[in-house]
């Protein structure tokens, strides 16, 4: 984490994780795997309204992180998700709009679901509860950052 409170630029190598980079092939392998269904879903939460994308993204780079720098860095390098993904690794968090509009996504999301999708009390309960989790971390985990002053 970076005690400036500028925000983190992405192919920054501050922002780049140092984690390791597992030495099993295997492993690195299932890893490269996890980090491509992360785009994937996160691709398609990109067009998919009340889908997040952002999640999935930074997952997606701890993944390569754990298996491929290269992998990483391009995560991080994507226009327009790579430099939320950064700001998020950074510590700077995300910026106030897009908390409400994730909050919104959420809602809406949750409300559809359970109200004309969803027959059976038990799975409405399951997918209510779960999205009260994802509003309890955006709004009460996730750090709200500031924006640049210029």
């Amino acid at each position: 984490m970076t005690s400036s409170s500028s925000p983190a630029e992405p192919g920054d190598p501050a922002v780049l994780s140092h984690s390791k980079v597992a030495r099993n092939p295997l492993v690195r392998g299932l890893w490269v795997v996890g980090g491509l269904v992360c785009v994937a879903v996160g691709a398609i939460g990109v067009i998919v309204p009340g889908l997040p994308s952002t999640v999935f993204f930074i997952m997606a780079a701890a993944a390569f992180s754990r298996s491929s720098e290269r992998m990483e860095r391009w995560v991080l390098n994507l226009p327009g998700v790579g430099k939320l993904v950064a700001d998020y690794r950074s510590g700077l968090g995300m910026p106030w709009r897009a908390k409400v509009i994730a909050g919104t996504m959420i809602v809406v999301a949750v409300g559809l679901s359970t109200g004309l999708a969803i027959g059976s009390w038990t799975w409405r309960g399951v997918v209510i509860g779960l999205g009260i989790v994802g509003l309890a971390y955006i709004f009460g985990r996730v750090p709200t950052s500031k924006p640049a002053v210029k």
